[in-house]
C-alpha cells in the first residue's frame, strides 16, 4: 500500500502510553470515522503538540498512513480542548463515558458525519453543563447522548406501542432488548423484559426528543434516569456484548 498524508477533523477518545515518548490514541473522525494513530514523541516535554491531545480535545489531524494499521499523526491543528470539561472531575467522567460509548458502537473505519456532529455537540454541552446527577452515569446528558448513539446505531428503543405484541393501548411496564423496545403487562414475562416506570419511559422518550444541549432542562428524576440507564446498558450487553466500564466509575 502506497503512503499518504491525509487532513481530517478529528476527536480523541482515548490515549495509551508507548514505549517511553510515544502514545497510541484512539480518534473518531469527521472522513473516516474511527482511527488508531500514533503520537511519537508527545509526551516529551518540548514536544511541539502534546497538549493538543488530550482525551476529548477537538482538533484537525494531519495523518500519515504508512505500512502499519497505526496510522502517524504529523500535525495537530487544535479546535477546541474543551477545558471546561476536561478540567473539573464530574464532566471529564461524563465525557469518557460518552467517549467509551463512541468506542465500542463505532469501532469501524467508516465515515458517519451524524455521529461525529453528535460528539462535537456532547462536547459543546458538556462544558457548561451542571452536575445534574448523583453520579456521571445518571447524568442527563450522558443519558441523552448514548440514547442518540443508539438510535445512530440503528438500536433505538421502541417505545409508542408494546415492541412483542404491537399493542398500542396498552400500558407499557417493561423494556425488552430481545423485541426491542418496551412492551406490556402481557408480554413482559416472556419477553424477559425489565421492569420501566412510566415516568422513565417518557423520559427516554424526552431525551430523545429533545437536543443534547436540553437534557439537562428536562428534569428528570432519580427513578425516569435509572430507567434510562438500565435501557442503555441492557441494549449495549445485548446487541454489542459488553458493558461500559466507565458506567461503573
Amino acid at each position: 500500500m502506497a503512503s499518504r498524508t491525509v487532513k481530517t477533523e478529528a476527536v480523541v477518545l482515548r490515549s495509551m502510553r508507548l514505549g517511553e515518548a510515544d502514545r497510541v490514541l484512539h480518534i473518531y473522525t469527521l472522513d473516516r470515522g474511527r482511527v488508531g494513530a500514533v503520537a511519537k514523541g508527545v509526551r516529551k516535554t518540548k514536544s511541539r503538540f502534546g497538549a493538543r491531545l488530550e482525551p476529548l480535545s477537538h482538533v484537525e489531524l494531519l495523518l500519515h498512513q504508512g505500512q502499519s494499521d497505526l496510522q502517524t499523526i504529523t500535525g495537530v491543528h487544535l479546535l477546541d480542548a474543551h477545558h471546561h470539561a476536561r478540567e473539573d472531575y464530574y464532566r471529564l467522567s461524563v465525557g469518557l463515558i460518552g467517549a467509551e460509548a463512541m468506542l465500542r458502537l463505532f469501532s469501524e473505519q467508516e465515515a458517519n458525519e451524524r455521529a461525529f456532529l453528535a460528539l462535537t455537540r456532547f462536547l459543546e454541552a458538556l462544558d457548561t453543563t451542571p452536575h445534574a446527577a448523583e453520579r456521571p452515569a445518571l447524568d442527563p446528558l450522558a443519558l441523552s447522548f448514548q440514547l442518540k448513539l443508539l438510535w445512530l446505531s440503528g438500536y433505538l428503543p421502541h417505545l409508542t406501542s408494546c415492541a412483542e405484541c404491537g399493542a398500542e393501548d396498552a400500558t407499557l411496564v417493561g423494556y425488552s432488548p430481545r423485541a426491542g423496545g418496551a412492551v406490556c403487562g402481557g408480554c413482559a414475562n416472556e419477553a424477559e423484559a425489565l421492569a420501566l416506570s412510566g415516568d422513565g419511559i417518557r423520559g427516554i422518550e424526552a431525551l430523545l426528543a429533545s437536543p443534547l444541549a436540553d437534557a439537562v432542562g428536562l428534569g428528570l428524576d432519580e427513578r425516569a434516569s435509572r430507567d434510562a440507564l438500565r435501557v442503555v446498558t441492557a441494549s449495549y450487553e445485548y446487541h454489542g456484548g459488553f458493558r461500559l466500564r466507565t458506567l461503573s466509575a
